[in-house]
């Protein structure tokens, strides 16, 4: 995976890695979330707040192996809760970082998200994958239908918009049924819609962190990459209320990509 670039199969390369971003490439400026952010100070979760599993401090850490080869790890962290816009907003960070001969993988995404309705205000990428090191910066306006990318024109986005990492985390409110397939346009770039999950089957995996009760997802998009409409890649989250990824294995024609659990402090039952 790390040769084929985490950052080009949306949901955010595992799911950033693993559900990300079908949007269609562009040179863009190199700009730093600091540089957006100037002041972040943590806000109150309100009375209204949409009832979710996961919490701030949850973090989650996974061992990335291509074919059998250990090559890197990533982890999934909910950072802190921020106002946005005057609107109390999930902060949430994807890293993975690895590497193969001639070739290194270094990759930030961070997502803001209002804790009421989930939907996406904010999404920073920043990608470090050999030569290739985009910077991009989304500010994303639910209430008016629309996103800006960096400085560029603001364009229209979808009803309810969702970007790659705030997409992972409304999966994991889902009740999700063995056998139904799922579909969404809910993605923040209408051209990755729609969204489809398939709820495959039950099963039980053990990874580093444990042995885990799990339902396995087949999660496609409308674009290329390890999340395609002809990929083959599935995704194991705990079959309980908290959903969390515990492992992720794809077949791509030179090898396979997998992710394992190696850590966490998620509320899972066993």
């Amino acid at each position: 995976m790390l040769s084929i670039r985490f950052a080009r199969a949306p949901f955010g390369a595992l799911i950033a890695v693993t559900l990300l971003t079908a949007a269609p490439r562009r040179l863009l400026v190199a700009q730093t979330a600091s540089a957006y952010v100037a002041a972040t100070s943590s806000a109150v979760l309100p009375s209204d707040a949409m009832k979710v599993p996961f919490f701030v401090g949850e973090k989650l850490e996974y061992d990335v192996k291509f074919s059998s080869l250990k090559v890197g790890s990533g982890s999934m962290e909910v950072v802190d809760i921020t106002d946005v816009r005057g609107k109390a907003s999930w902060h949430t960070m994807f890293r993975v970082s690895g590497s193969i001969p001639f070739f290194r993988v270094n990759d930030r995404y961070e997502s803001w998200f209002d804790v009421t309705t989930l939907t996406s205000r904010r999404f920073f990428q920043d990608i470090e994958e050999g030569g290739y090191k985009p910077k991009r910066h989304y500010e994303i306006f639910p209430e008016r239908g629309m996103y800006q990318q960096n400085q560029e024109p603001e364009m229209p986005t979808v009803a309810d918009p969702l970007d790659d990492g705030s997409f992972l985390y409304f999966v994991r409110t889902l009740s999700l049924e063995v056998g139904k397939t799922y579909s969404f346009s809910r993605y923040f770039n209408p051209e990755a819609n729609p969204v489809k999950i398939l709820v495959a089957r039950r099963e039980t995996v053990t990874t580093p962190a444990g042995t885990f009760k799990c339902v396995v997802l087949r999660p496609t998009f409308r674009s290329k990459g390890l999340f395609s409409e002809n990929g083959n890649a599935e995704i194991w989250v705990t079959d309980d209320d908290a959903r969390v990824m515990v492992q992720l294995k794809s077949k791509l024609s030179f090898g396979s990509l997998n992710l394992y659990l190696r850590s966490h402090n998620a509320k899972i039952v066993h």
